[in-house]
């Protein structure tokens, strides 16, 4: 059994069990929280897609952990200009673990 649920326009593919990295959710560790934007849960030999959303769907999951990702770097440089921006950037994320999908149908 697997699901397809939208995050913040993200689009996620998930199974039970999973731990899966999401942008930043607030909430303390070992919290569960639901995700009701499914769009399409795969069980068994049955498809059921939502238009746009699955009709009591839902995704049970549990907050595992939160942290930074890697620094990335963004350069600005016009050559001949004098002109030279360095920035960084760490994204926030919370590492999540799957324990349930729901469907009524």
């Amino acid at each position: 059994m697997y699901a397809i649920f939208d995050n913040y326009g993200k689009q996620y593919k998930v199974i039970q069990g999973q731990i899966i990295k999401l942008e930043k959710i607030q909430g303390n560790i070992g919290k569960q929280i639901e995700f009701n934007n499914v769009l399409l849960i795969f069980n068994k030999n049955k498809l059921n897609i939502g238009n746009p959303l699955v009709p009591g769907g839902k995704i049970i999951a549990e907050i595992i952990s939160h942290g930074k990702n890697k620094k990335i770097r963004i350069i600005k440089f016009r050559r001949r200009k004098h002109y030279r921006k360095i920035q960084g950037h760490r994204q926030l994320f919370t590492n999540i673990k799957i324990i349930e999908i729901i469907s009524l149908i």
